[in-house]
């Protein structure tokens, strides 16, 4: 061999153990990590390794069309922006290893309207535009990742917690599966004028448990069921020559065909019914029961829903809450997200809030006096995790000061008993008493009036603190109406007063995400909370209070923060595509949370929302500090809009 050729091989070895070596690094951060090998190795193979040192620029909008896109494969790059308040620069993005830029701008063929610098002494992977387009069309995994960005690796992430809570419970089917595929076709069905003998007797030769009767046009106008049956027996109140049309339950709930199982689910625990209607184009298409539904899935909701709201005592109660962590599990490992397990928590606990209600009205008698049990904050918003305490309220109608306060001292002893009999349940007592047994918290629909008009019209640091919690407020048991006119006076109030405004935008960033200037999280440097950060406070809190502020200014009168990001959005008071950045980084910081919530569970660890970050895979982390980097964006904006 000659010495030519030996360096030759020399060479090629070198270049081989370049490439298997960047695969390797490439390997462990999304998307290459879901890319197929043969098409890595090629974009590998194109690559060039760039040095910066820090302070150099890598790119920026004066560079023209973006040619090249870059990994950072050691080191720290800024991506920074002129700040909207002035002429200095604004750090937007820190590029760690693993990570790509600009993307955006390569797949619109256009400049960046980035600046980005090596914050430190930094090496590149430098791929052409014509190898990231080979890469593009050839790979499904990067092209997703090149139009999505970083929320394209929410499914990656929602994949991994979902296969965790099925390796426990060996579950196969998703929540997501539409009715079409779960309901049996031809369902039993029958006419108007049908007696109770023939459709029982229809029942017992299909083996069905319902019977769904139809108009001429197929669509169904009723259902009979095999409770119906139980009932109509115990009662003695039908003969089997009787009309099924004065038996059965008229306008059963349908939905369509392309709902899901989730869907499904929700409305069947919030009616505690058994069936549901799937109807397609006026016709009934087929019977969903919650033996298809649940069994199937494992996922025994409306029988928890049903037998929580049947308790016959509070000790029942306190036995049934403990399954519910179980049940998060069960709903996690069919493909429930964050969103789905918050409703579903919220759905639970209200049941739970409304039995107890009732058996502390059965123990210690009626009070005689109409009233609304409200609750506030994040299960006002319909946000609860297994973590939460209480903050309620009572709501009643009174013509006069005296009258008021009559009933106030009628309805505070059974508030008490209430609060007391929902710490047994789980759901700790206020710290800062925000309890409908405070007689400032068990107000006439006046005395409520009067006390927001006054958080809004003297907007001091206590005023705002409460307004935060007071302002998203929903009814769970009583008249829903005197609730409903409190919110619609409460968003004329705010409406009309700037002052209020600015002060509450200026609350709303007393709390700035958890994240450094230079890759790392802010956390705590000592006693028991070092190392770790507060997902609850420094995570979700910016974009709750955020979200809320632009809502109630623009009128809307929703509580749950997604649905006011969605919309804000549709009414242009924040960009389509900021909302939707907003509400995925909220998803993700949630389902962390949750995630913390069900590890200290199964561990028997007392709950709390304090995460050490360094706990988290480097996924997880990357999507962490971008969704933090988001908040910090909504609070930026905040800051502009309202001159902070």
């Amino acid at each position: 061999m000659s010495k030519h050729d030996a360096f030759a091989d020399v060479g090629k070895t070198a270049v081989l153990q370049n490439i298997q070596g960047t695969m390797h690094f490439l390997l462990r951060y999304a998307p290459f990590n879901q890319m197929e090998l043969g098409h890595l190795a090629q974009m590998v193979e194109q690559c060039r390794l760039r040095f910066y040192a820090a302070g150099d620029p890598v790119v920026g909008p004066g560079d023209g069309k973006i040619e090249h896109v870059y990994i950072v494969k050691q080191g720290l790059v800024l991506g920074q922006r002129p700040a909207l308040s002035g002429d200095a620069m604004e750090t937007t993005q820190e590029i760690a290893p693993g990570e790509c830029f600009p993307v955006a701008a390569m797949v619109s063929e256009r400049a960046t309207r980035s600046h980005y610098i090596a914050a430190e002494d930094t090496f590149c992977l430098q791929l052409s535009r014509a190898a990231f387009t080979h890469t593009y069309n050839q790979s499904e995994a990067f092209r997703d990742f090149a139009l999505r960005g970083v929320s394209s690796l929410m499914g990656q992430v929602q994949q991994q917690a979902q296969l965790q809570a099925a390796e426990t419970l060996g579950a196969q089917y998703s929540l997501e599966t539409q009715l079409n595929i779960l309901v049996a076709a031809n369902p039993v069905t029958c006419r108007s004028g049908v007696s109770l003998r023939d459709a029982v007797r229809l029942m017992h030769e299909h083996h069905v448990g319902s019977l769904v009767m139809i108009d001429d046009n197929g669509y169904p106008i009723g259902i009979f069921t095999l409770r119906d049956l139980r009932r109509v027996i115990a009662d003695g109140s039908g003969d089997l020559q009787q009309p099924l049309d004065e038996l059965m339950t008229r306008d059963p709930i349908h939905l369509p065909p392309t709902a899901t199982a989730f869907d499904a689910a929700m409305i069947m625990t919030r009616r505690q019914i058994a069936h549901i209607c799937v109807v397609e184009k006026g016709r009934l298409i087929g019977v969903l029961s919650e033996r298809d539904l649940f069994s199937l899935q494992r996922v025994d909701l409306v029988q928890l829903a049903r037998t929580i709201s049947a308790a016959p005592r509070l000790d029942t109660l306190v036995e049934l809450r403990e399954q519910i962590a179980h049940q998060i599990d069960n709903m996690l490992a069919h493909g429930a997200n964050p969103e789905q397990l918050t409703n579903i928590l919220t759905l639970l606990n209200d049941h739970t809030v409304a039995r107890v209600i009732e058996l502390m009205i059965e123990e210690h008698g009626d009070p005689g006096v109409p009233f609304t049990w409200l609750v506030f904050g994040s299960e006002g918003r319909r946000e609860q995790t297994l973590l939460t305490d209480q903050d309620n309220g009572m709501l009643f109608e009174a013509a006069s000061i005296e009258e008021a306060e009559r009933i106030r001292q009628r309805l505070l002893p059974l508030a008490r008993q209430i609060n007391e009999a929902l710490d047994r349940c789980g759901f700790a007592l206020c710290n800062g008493n925000i309890m409908a047994s405070n007689p400032e918290l068990c107000l006439s629909r006046q005395e409520w009036l009067r006390r927001f008009g006054a958080m809004i019209q003297s907007p001091t640091r206590d005023n705002l603190m409460h307004s935060s919690i007071y302002f998203d407020l929903r009814p769970v048991w009583g008249p829903g109406e005197g609730c409903r006119q409190l919110q619609e006076a409460l968003l004329q109030m705010i409406e009309g007063n700037e002052l209020f405004q600015h002060m509450m935008a200026a609350n709303a960033l007393r709390h700035p995400p958890p994240i450094g200037r230079f890759r790392d999280f802010i956390v705590a440097s000592r006693g028991a909370e070092k190392n770790t950060l507060d997902l609850k406070v420094e995570g979700l809190m910016p974009f709750v209070e955020g979200v809320r502020i632009l809502a109630l200014a623009h009128g809307i009168d929703e509580c749950n923060t997604l649905e006011r990001l969605r919309l804000l959005g549709e009414r242009g008071v924040l960009k389509a595509q900021d909302a939707a950045a907003y509400a995925e980084a909220y998803h993700f910081i949630q389902l962390t949370r949750m995630q913390l919530h069900q590890r200290q569970e199964r561990d028997g660890l007392p709950l709390s929302n304090r995460l050490d970050p360094d706990t988290l895979n480097e996924l997880d982390r990357r999507i962490l500090r971008e969704s933090f980097r988001q908040a910090q964006r909504l609070q930026n904006s905040l800051s502009v809009r309202y001159q902070l």
